[in-house]
C-alpha cells in the first residue's frame, strides 16, 4: 500500500472511531441529563466548568459556547481553584466538572469546598464509579469504548465526546430558554461581538461614581455597604491618590468570617486580596475577557501606567449584560450589570 493511502486510510479510522464515540452517547443519555438542563435554568447563578489538561480547554469552549447562547457561564481551573480563586463560586452558581477518569485529584480535591458552599456539581466522566462521579449532584456519562490515538493514551475520541455532550447541553438551554435569532442577533449583532472585543477597555468601563471602591483605612463593613450599593461583587481599595491596593471580593469575605468572629469594625486591607488582577485602560476588551476567563474573577479592575485607578468592569457585562455606550456615542448590546 502507497504511503498516502496509508495516511488516508488512518486518518479516516480515527474520524470513524470519534464519531462512533458521539453516537455511542446517545443512548447515555437520560433522566440525569433532563435534570442537568432544568438545574441550570432554574440557577440564579451562573454556570462555572472546571477542568484540567485538554478537558479544560474542552470547558473553555464549552463555556464560550453557553455564554453565546444566553447561558451567564466561565472557566474556573481547578489548581487555581484550589489556591484560592475558588471564592468566586457562590451557592448559587451550577459547577459543570469534566475529567474522563473521574479520578483527577485537582477536581477531586475541591468537591468538598464546593459542598461545604451548597454549589450542585455535574460531572461529565465516564466511570460512574469514580470520586468525581460519586461525589457530584449529577452524573452525565461521556465515556468512550476506545481512544482515537493508538497508543490510547493522547485524549482524543474522550475529549470530542465530552465537547458534543456540553454541545447538547447547550442546544437544550436554548430551546428551553426559547432563545432565538433575535436573541442570539442580540449576542453576536452583525460583527458588533467583533467590535466590541477590539474596543479599547476605556471606552467601556464603569467608571466615576460607577466604581465600588474604599479608601485604606476604611472598615469592612463600608466595604460591604460599598458592595451592596455598586452591585458588582466587589469594592476597590485605594490609597488618597486612588493607586490601586487590592480588591475585597464576596469570597474575602467568607473566608474571613472563617478567621475573625466579628470582622465588620476590621480595616478593609486585612481582609482583601493584595495581588489582584487588572489591566491597563488602554488594552482591548479581549484581553481583559481572556485575563479574567483565564483567572477565574468576575470584576478586573482598570489602571493607569502609575496603577491609579480608572474604572472597572464584570465579565458578565461583557458577556451579556445591559446596554452600553462607547465614547463615541453608539450604542452596542451586551454592556455592564448595574
Amino acid at each position: 500500500m502507497k504511503k498516502s493511502s496509508r495516511l488516508l486510510k488512518q486518518a479516516r479510522e480515527v474520524l470513524e472511531i470519534e464519531a462512533q464515540g458521539i453516537l455511542d452517547l446517545v443512548e447515555k443519555i437520560g433522566s440525569e441529563f433532563e435534570q442537568a438542563v432544568e438545574l441550570i435554568l432554574n440557577s440564579k447563578g451562573r454556570v462555572i466548568i472546571t477542568g484540567i489538561g485538554k478537558s479544560g480547554i474542552v470547558g473553555r469552549k464549552i463555556t464560550s459556547t453557553l455564554n453565546s447562547t444566553g447561558t451567564p457561564s466561565l472557566f474556573l481551573h481547578p489548581a487555581e481553584a484550589a489556591h484560592g480563586d475558588l471564592g468566586v463560586v457562590t451557592a448559587d452558581d451550577i459547577v459543570i466538572a469534566i475529567s474522563n477518569s473521574g479520578y483527577t485529584e485537582e477536581l477531586t480535591n475541591i468537591l468538598p469546598t464546593l459542598k461545604s458552599l451548597g454549589v450542585k456539581v455535574i460531572a461529565f466522566c465516564g466511570d460512574q464509579g469514580s470520586p468525581l462521579a460519586k461525589g457530584s449532584h449529577l452524573f452525565i456519562d461521556v465515556g468512550v469504548e476506545r481512544e482515537a490515538c493508538p497508543l490510547g493514551l493522547a485524549p482524543t475520541t474522550s475529549t470530542t465526546a465530552a465537547l458534543a455532550m456540553g454541545d447538547a447541553l447547550a442546544v437544550a438551554l436554548v430551546n428551553r430558554r426559547r432563545f432565538n435569532r433575535k436573541d442570539f442577533k442580540r449576542f453576536h449583532p452583525g460583527g458588533s461581538l467583533g467590535d466590541r472585543l477590539s474596543s479599547k477597555v476605556k471606552d467601556v468601563m464603569l467608571k466615576g461614581d460607577r466604581i465600588p471602591l474604599v479608601l485604606e483605612g476604611q472598615t469592612v463593613e463600608e466595604a460591604i455597604s460599598e458592595i451592596d450599593q455598586k452591585g458588582l461583587g466587589a469594592s476597590l481599595v485605594v490609597d488618597g491618590d486612588l493607586i490601586l491596593r487590592g480588591i475585597v471580593t464576596d469570597g474575602d469575605i467568607r473566608r474571613s468570617l472563617s478567621k475573625w468572629r466579628d470582622i465588620m469594625g476590621l480595616r478593609a486591607e486585612k481582609i482583601m486580596s493584595a495581588s489582584p488582577k487588572m489591566i491597563y485602560e488602554d488594552e482591548r476588551v479581549a484581553e481583559a475577557v481572556a485575563l479574567m476567563e483565564h483567572s477565574g474573577v468576575t470584576v478586573l479592575p482598570i489602571v493607569d501606567r502609575a496603577k491609579r485607578v480608572k474604572g472597572v468592569v464584570h465579565l458578565h457585562g461583557l458577556l451579556g449584560g445591559k446596554e452600553f455606550r462607547v465614547n463615541g456615542g453608539r450604542k452596542t448590546t451586551k454592556g455592564f450589570d448595574s
